[in-house]
């Protein structure tokens, strides 16, 4: 079994910052791509973030330049430092990881629960 733990979420004022984390846990052999993705209220879910094992990141257009990924492989977790929040950033944020469990060949994907990040104008 695997489980994605997310934290961070939170009410924030437009202009300030907040990081998400997200920690994988569970019968895992790799993690390959991590990431986040965020779904405001009756809008379809969007791709923020993802970031490779080996570094690459992608980012959406809308996030370029105000929110950055990072992993910590170690301890199999992922972040987004989210800075200079807009009021259009509000929304569901949800880590994704792409994992190979312990005595499987492929990879499945994972998602965690959810955490809400509302920016007030």
């Amino acid at each position: 079994q695997v489980q994605l733990v997310e934290s961070g979420g939170g009410l924030v004022q437009a202009g300030g910052s907040l990081r998400l984390s997200c920690a994988a846990s569970g019968s895992i052999f790799r993690i390959n791509t991590m990431g986040w993705y965020r779904q405001a209220p009756g809008k379809q879910r969007e791709l923020v973030a993802t970031s490779t094992s080996e570094g690459n990141t992608n980012y959406a257009d809308s996030v370029k330049g105000r929110f950055t990924i990072s992993r910590d492989n170690a301890k199999n977790t992922v972040y987004l430092q989210m800075n200079s929040l807009k009021p259009e950033d509000t929304g569901v944020y949800y880590c994704n990881a792409k994992i190979m469990r312990v005595g499987l060949v492929y990879e499945y994907d994972y998602w965690g629960q959810g955490t809400q990040v509302t920016v007030s104008s």
